[in-house]
């Protein structure tokens, strides 16, 4: 059986990048050598185009699912290097061809090094030629049972029949940081993930509203943290609001229409006040235009207007169906439709205003003293940093 030596790992959007390329592929390298840290042996070796991790006798399967959660691959594959000497090469490929079970085969050469006797097409005849003469194989170069791939660079060459498409992105932490407000739902630890994907590095803020809400639906929120920690190096910071006093008096002067309108203006402003502090650049929701009252255009741009700082809304203009199927992929689907209510549940308004004003909002808030209980709410929020809680969360 072929024993794969090399992990070969190939960048995806970061080969666009000018003259800060490199802080991207740092970054890259950095965040794999985080997720495996468990393997303390890995030699890595990191070039303009390329990451090469050097195995032992590691578990590739584990090693394969971690880095499949790693933003800013675009994909990987486990290789055989030998020195670049036609005769190896066509050596271990025939070995590859030898372990197989298919009927077809192609060979697909990549030249880094321009110096070597032959260019790609003449190292793939001169492979394709060995297996023909020493195997049952045949060339099919359209749609090939086994791809052979081999990369020739100057003094040593990798060898494989895989690629295993990664994240893509970029590198989680590259672009900074935002705070998310993350319910208990479906679409923000969706958010969660797109923001991940872009290279943010992601905290999160969650509005409980005890005991109006259970511990249960605390813990679910935690949850979904974790599991979407897996692509944020392995841990999110979870900052949880004490927001029942403020709800209860939003309830109290407003009543039903402009109740969720006044709600969430006290988050923006929750949120800000929190981001700020913690050194995020913005703050994310997992809104969807039209969704629910609060995010037609006009509830966003009446809710919007008592914050300066950026929001970033990844999922603005997805779909219902589309959010549910990313969620299913990233597992976090079947937690979020768990029935514990959260605080914009808890008091469902009959008749909401989906066209709200600001003079309008305004003049609701200046019946009540809001600074003091948005004061209070930040004196007594509590901190917990979650992570992936087993090994089996890369699985």
């Amino acid at each position: 059986m072929v024993k794969y030596d090399t992990v070969l790992i190939r960048y995806g959007e970061l080969s666009t990048k000018g003259k800060n390329r490199k802080d991207f592929i740092r970054k890259l390298d950095q965040n794999i050598r985080h997720i495996l840290k468990d393997y303390p042996e890995l030699k890595y070796q990191r070039t303009h185009d390329r990451i090469y991790i050097r195995l032992t006798d590691e578990d590739p399967e584990d090693i394969s699912s971690r880095l499949q959660k790693i933003f800013g691959i675009s994909s990987f594959s486990f290789t055989r290097k030998v020195p670049s000497d036609l005769a190896l090469i066509q050596n271990e490929c025939l070995n590859i061809a030898r372990e197989t079970d298919k009927k077809t085969f192609k060979v697909i050469t990549r030249r880094h090094d321009k110096t070597f006797p032959l260019n790609s097409d003449g190292i793939n005849r001169a492979v394709a030629g060995e297996i023909l003469r020493n195997t049952g194989l045949k060339v099919d170069v359209h749609n090939p049972e086994l791809e052979i791939r081999i990369e020739v660079h100057a003094g040593d060459t990798y060898i494989t029949s895989e690629k295993i498409p990664g994240a893509g992105g970029y590198p989680t932490g590259i672009n900074g940081k935002v705070l998310l407000m993350l319910s208990g739902g479906i679409d923000s630890p969706v958010a969660a993930y797109e923001l991940m994907k872009r290279g943010l590095d992601v905290e999160a803020v969650h509005f409980a509203s005890p005991p109006y809400t259970s511990e249960n639906a605390r813990q679910k929120v935690l949850d979904l943290a974790q599991m979407t920690s897996v692509y944020n190096q392995g841990r999110m910071r979870v900052h949880i609001v004490n927001f029942t006093d403020l709800q209860l008096e939003i309830y109290k002067t407003a009543g039903d229409p402009y109740a969720v309108t006044l709600m969430r203006r006290m988050m923006y402003r929750l949120a800000e006040k929190i981001a700020q502090s913690k050194g995020c650049l913005a703050i994310a929701t997992g809104e969807s235009i039209g969704q629910v009252a609060s995010q037609t255009l006009e509830s966003i741009a009446c809710i919007n207007a008592v914050i300066r700082m950026p929001v970033i809304r990844p999922l603005v203009c997805m779909d219902k169906n589309e959010i549910i199927d990313l969620a299913r992929k990233i597992g976090t689907y079947e937690t979020s439709i768990l029935p514990y209510e959260d605080c914009c549940t808890i008091f469902d308004p009959k008749n909401p205003v989906t066209k709200p004003t600001i003079e309008k909002a305004e003049g609701f808030e200046k019946k009540f003293d809001y600074d003091k209980l948005i004061a209070d709410c930040i004196e007594n929020m509590t901190t917990v940093t979650v992570h992936p809680a087993e090994a089996e969360d890369f699985l």
